[in-house]
């Protein structure tokens, strides 16, 4: 670990303090810290003492990204990162997530083990979509960690959704929206609609309807090399697609397809954290506090 990259998008009440004391840790290391552009004038501006580089774009000569805030910064970072594959942890300012789940007390222990290597890399698979109006989610941040979701623009109406699997039609969902999800998303927002828990080395991804209209319609989990596309119409003239926490309207009758990306994002697991554990933790014991 030589050179890290600091990234985040809003204060918390401990931020300030939390970034220096990592940025101290991080020296007394001999790293070579930079703090991203935005976030380093945020910091700035609430009296930091900042005597280190900012930038703007990531490159491979960064051996890690840092992301401070909660899981929706590491959704954030995710898609500054892209396909330049620097590993990325989460330290959570707030409370505990399932993708920032480093607490801001740990950083002592945790500098001392990215320092020394001692931790492992947990590979996860992203969902990448193209539609017919391709302006809308450019390349090169045309892909989601979490999931991606198609939803009602304006209005209270229901819309449907044409969707089909490898061309082959599945269902014209009736809905307030759908969601399609990979394992790592699988604990957000398709979670609170009754998906299903899968564990992120899963091979699959799950479609959840938001507020189905036809009752019988469940999640499903499918195969992540399936293409699956989608067609929405309603009353309105435009429905909303969103890439985790990045939203785009589209017209009505937009064909979306969506299909496995051709790379992943490594998030940094230390030791005595996996996914098991915090299932444990924030489902299997009430918590319940998702991403």
């Amino acid at each position: 670990m030589k050179k890290v990259a600091i990234y985040g998008q809003y204060l918390h009440d401990d931020t300030v303090k939390t970034c220096q004391k990592l940025i101290d840790l991080l020296k007394s290391k001999d790293c070579v810290a930079l703090v991203e552009s935005g976030f380093h004038e945020l910091l700035k501006n609430q009296g930091a003492a900042l005597d280190l580089a900012s930038f703007d774009q990531l490159d491979k000569s960064f051996d890690l990204l840092i992301s401070m805030g909660g899981d929706g910064t590491v959704l954030r970072a995710v898609a500054y990162i892209g396909k330049v594959d620097i590993p990325v942890i989460g330290v959570n300012t707030g409370r505990l997530g399932f993708l920032a789940t480093l607490h801001k007390d740990q950083l002592e222990e945790a500098v001392d083990a990215l320092h020394n290597g001692d931790y492992t890399l947990s590979k996860r698979s992203l969902i990448t979509l193209v539609s017919t109006h391709e302006e809308n989610h450019p390349e090169p941040r045309n892909f989601a960690l979490n999931e991606v979701t198609v939803s009602r623009m304006n209005t209270t109406s229901m819309i449907q959704i044409e969707t089909k699997l490898n061309k082959e039609l599945l269902t014209v969902y009736w809905a307030d929206g759908l969601i399609i999800s990979t394992p790592t998303g699988s604990t957000g927002y398709s979670l609170s609609c009754g998906g299903p828990v899968i564990s992120p080395d899963t091979d699959a991804f799950v479609i959840t309807p938001i507020a189905p209209h036809n009752l019988n319609a469940r999640p499903l989990v499918i195969p992540d090399h399936t293409e699956i596309t989608i067609k929405v119409s309603g009353r309105e003239e435009e429905f909303l697609a969103s890439l985790d926490n990045r939203i785009a309207s589209y017209p009505n009758e937009t064909q979306l397809t969506l299909k496995k990306a051709d790379f992943t994002i490594d998030l940094i697991e230390l030791k005595g954290q996996s996914f098991i554990k915090t299932i444990r933790e924030k489902l299997l014991w009430g918590e319940d506090k998702r991403n």
